[in-house]
């Protein structure tokens, strides 16, 4: 195998999985282009396919690429064209080595048609061996593989009987755009060719001159040739006829051989027929027997899943449900009767119109609604009994604060939840009525009991008098409340108003630590009782469904995606619904607990508005609780929480308006007005009750509507005020109000505390400066002419020579101030100041050292004047800094 068909066969075909068979160098005819290679395989699994391939050379690359191809089916005829051509003879042959060394010998083409389809096209080939190996594989594979068979035309016969042999030594490649013997299948001339050659060259040393010559010798060695050739065939006629003999021998043997197999084709193929009509009868033989057994299985299945038990039968007849194990082999039993029941309605479609089937359909039927009515009645006996049971066992919780537990009642039902599952499925208007039941005889128990409960709850807030018309909280009971009521002028009660009775008193503090205690007792006791009602409701109605599940574990776990968007408003949808069959349920179970517990905060606000601030905080903690737990409480709760509120606002809003209706005489020192004290303590108050508590920005946002409202007051008041400078009375009480604000340490009131001490410091300064003055007046009065004439242009330095600003007249008034008459002056603006100061703010000393600068300040104005106007002369007041200081200490110390 040559090289290039190694190639072909390992680049082009191995990766397809195909064998290459032939291939033959070809070119379009009557066009100048680059050879291709027309190839023939077939592939490696069976069925084998047979194509022909036109396969390129690549310019750049030494590889080989598949152009077009063609099923061999579809091949309809192959023409070869030049069957009639002779060929070059045997001298053209052994003359080809020597020419092919001169380079002067050109080959002939050999055409062929190939008529695909409905295309004709036309090859030409310039190897004569290939080209005829080609054809001949065609034929061969055409037979074997095609049906019906191409047509062969002007294709010699021997090359459809034999296969050619194509010789290595011979073959033509593609060398631009000419055909010639391909390069890589040259082989050189051996030694002993070589020498006959040259032997045959010394022989006819013309030939290169004279090439007839040398033509015509070689054209006579030719005949010599010829005629040796033809006595050799003469010679051996003998053994060819002996030869051809054998062939036709064999050739009737192969004959007698086909028809014998020909013989047992004809009797395999009748007995093929039959085989498969066996075949036939067998497989409809098996489905017949497949049906047959499907058929027993499933009328197994019916019977097993249509057969209930006697003793299950007589459970629902007559068993026990008054005990456990009555009640669990009822209900196990009622289960099997239901599955049944639904067996029947998931057979296929038409057995349930077989007889035996409507029969035991009806007798299922039967069973379920008698066992329905025997346990409505049982169940329906059971809560009457229930109900007039508690009923009479309801006085023994009437002396303590606290609610009776139905926890025993509940453990007596609940063997009955799974019976009424089955009921609920079964029968939805037994157990429709059976919850009415429950619910009217429950409610009437929960109605006394919750009314009786907060009948003394109330009693124990309820405030007593001793005979001193003192109030103490009530003493009966394990717990009580008092309050002592002041008010106003308009009837309404004060915290604003009296200190002294109201606020901080041991006996008020007492009263709300005992209301805060019994309202918490009271929303204590409610929690556990509504909340175990409601767990035993959803347990035993089976409220509770999966889809609700689902919801409340996806509120817990955060927030839901876009994905679960539409599946989450169809179980919101869901849990809606039932949360408004769990809430009427709860409604009727307790009427009238919303409205006594309004009741309940109305009278707590009516003892004593302050309250509203413990209730707030403690109903906020129980909203935040319940929340969770069920929607029934939540919304209680929810709905006394916005009640709460608004009595706190209405609370803030009286005391708001105390503050604006607060009068002061006019003829009495003013001091720190009692509002601005009283807030101090319900500052207090307020932010020990709400520490900690989410309600504190409620307070917060009260706190800045109470502080605004003071400011405007006090400014409001201290105009108003006769007796007191208007300036102490908005400096003593900014500085309570400073002092107040930087205690509660709240950074929302960061710009009241700012704006406080803004206030205080500017009335300190202006009531310094009004009641300080000028103490040294003539002093004042006499520089105030200097400062004039300078400022008429003298200069400082020449004031002295001005007769009415001399040294002798400066001597004079400075003279008028001596040390003691400066200090008896001190002595009465310090009386003044007590007398204007109260002592509750402890004022005095900083404003006697605010004083003191003032003073110091002006002295030192005195004496830079003096140096500046009479320089060298000596002139100074007889008192020093130093005399000023220890005049304003000794003073303050008495």
């Amino acid at each position: 195998m040559s090289r290039i068909n190694v190639v072909l066969q390992r680049d082009v075909f191995l990766p397809d999985m195909e064998r290459l068979i032939a291939f033959v160098h070809v070119f379009k005819g009557g066009k100048k282009k680059k050879t291709s290679l027309l190839c023939l395989a077939v592939t490696t699994e069976k069925p084998v396919q047979a194509t022909i391939y036109q396969v390129k050379k690549s310019e750049k690359v030494d590889s080989y690429k598949k152009k077009c191809q063609w099923p061999l089916r579809l091949l309809k005829l192959v023409d070869g064209k030049d069957a009639k051509q002779e060929s070059p003879g045997i001298l053209g042959y052994l003359c080809a080595p020597f020419l092919l060394w001169k380079g002067a010998l050109q080959i002939k083409c050999f055409d062929m048609d190939l008529h695909i389809d409905k295309q004709v096209y036309k090859w030409v080939s310039g190897n004569r061996a290939e080209r005829d190996y080609f054809i001949t594989s065609l034929f061969k594979l055409s037979k074997k593989h095609v049906s019906p068979q191409p047509e062969f035309v002007n294709v010699p016969s021997h090359i459809l009987e034999e296969v050619a042999v194509i010789s290595d030594t011979v073959r033509l490649a593609p060398q631009g755009d000419d055909i010639s013997v391909a390069s890589d299948d040259y082989q050189a001339l051996s030694t002993k060719e070589e020498t006959d050659l040259e032997t045959l060259m010394s022989q006819c040393e013309f030939s290169i001159s004279n090439a007839e010559a040398f033509a015509e010798q070689l054209s006579k060695d030719l005949s010599v040739l010829d005629g040796e050739n033809i006595h050799s065939i003469m010679g051996s006629e003998d053994q060819v006829n002996t030869l051809m003999q054998l062939l036709e021998d064999g050739i009737n043997e192969a004959q007698a051989i086909e028809e014998k197999l020909d013989a047992y084709d004809e009797f395999l193929k009748n007995m093929k027929d039959l085989m498969e009509t066996m075949k036939e009868k067998d497989a409809l033989i098996h489905i017949q027997n497949r049906n047959h057994q499907r058929l027993l299985e499933r009328l197994d299945s019916s019977i097993n899943q249509l057969d209930l038990q006697h003793s299950e039968e007589m459970a629902l007849l007559g068993g026990d449900l008054t005990s456990p194990n009555g009640i669990s082999e009822c209900t196990a039993a009622a289960e099997t009767l239901q599955g049944c029941i639904d067996s029947i309605a998931k057979l296929p479609k038409g057995m349930n119109k077989l007889k035996a089937i409507q029969d035991q359909e009806k007798r299922f039927n039967k069973l379920r609604a008698n066992f329905a009515k025997r346990l409505s009645t049982h169940l329906n006996k059971f809560f009457i009994h229930l109900g007039n049971e508690l009923g009479e066992t309801l006085n023994r919780y009437t002396q303590d604060l606290s609610l009776p537990k139905h926890h025993s009642s509940h453990r007596d039902l609940l063997p009955y939840a799974e019976v009424m599952l089955w009921l609920k499925g079964a029968d939805p208007t037994s157990f429709s009525e059976l919850a009415k039941v429950y619910t009217k005889n429950l409610s009437r128990i929960y109605e006394r009991e919750i009314k009786e409960f907060m009948d003394l709850a109330r009693q124990k807030l309820t405030p007593v008098k001793d005979k001193k018309g003192i109030v103490f909280p009530a003493s009966r009971g394990s717990g009580g409340s008092s309050q002592s009521l002041n008010k106003d002028r308009n009837g309404r009660a004060s915290s604003f108003q009296d200190t002294d009775s109201y606020h901080g008193s041991e006996i008020d503090l007492t009263s709300r630590a005992k209301f805060d205690q019994i309202f918490e007792k009271v929303l204590c006791e409610l929690e556990p009782v509504c909340l175990g009602e409601q767990e035993f409701c959803i347990k035993f109605f089976h409220i509770s469904t999966e889809p609700v599940l689902d919801v409340l574990d996806l509120t817990e776990s955060g927030s839901i995606t876009s994905e679960e968007e539409t599946s989450d408003k169809e179980k919101r949808k869901a849990l809606k619904m039932i949360n408004e069959e769990l809430r009427h349920m709860m409604v009727e179970l307790f009427p009238s607990l919303e409205s006594e517990l309004m009741n309940l905060i109305a009278f707590g606000d009516k003892v004593d508005p302050f309250n509203s601030m413990y209730m707030l905080v403690r109903m906020n903690q129980h909203v935040s609780n319940t929340q969770d737990a069920g929607s029934f409480l939540s919304m209680i709760f929810g709905s006394s929480l916005i009640h709460i509120k608004r009595n706190f606002d209405k609370f803030i809003a009286m005391q708001i308006q105390i503050i604006e209706d607060t009068k002061v005489s006019k003829k009495t020192r003013c001091g720190v007005l009692s509002f601005v004290k009283n807030f101090e303590e319900f500052a207090n108050q307020a932010e020990i009750i709400f520490k900690n508590s989410e309600r504190h920005t409620d307070l917060e946002k009260a706190y800045i509507r109470l502080v605004n409202t003071i400011f405007q007051q006090i400014a409001k008041l201290a105009a108003e005020q006769q007796k007191s400078p208007q300036e102490v009375i908005l400096m003593e009480n900014f500085h309570r109000m400073l002092d107040i604000l930087s205690q509660m340490r709240l950074a929302i009131l960061e710009p009241q505390r700012k704006e406080a001490k803004l206030k205080y410091s500017e009335n300190l300064s202006a009531y310094v400066t009004a009641y300080l003055g000028r103490p040294l007046e003539k002093l004042g009065i006499f520089f105030d002419g200097i400062e004039s004439r300078v400022a008429a242009g003298v200069k400082m330095e020449e004031v002295g020579y001005q007769l009415a600003f001399s040294k002798q007249e400066v001597k004079k008034v400075i003279k008028e101030y001596p040390g003691k008459e400066v200090k008896k002056g001190l002595e009465h603006l310090s009386k003044k100041v007590e007398k204007h100061l109260c002592d509750e703010e402890n004022l005095f000393q900083v404003v006697w050292l605010n004083m003191q600068d003032e003073f110091i300040k002006q002295y030192k104005y005195f004496e830079t004047l003096i140096q500046q106007c009479y320089p060298g002369s000596g002139i100074s007041l007889e008192f020093n800094v130093n005399d000023i200081l220890q005049y304003f200490s000794e003073i303050a110390v008495k």
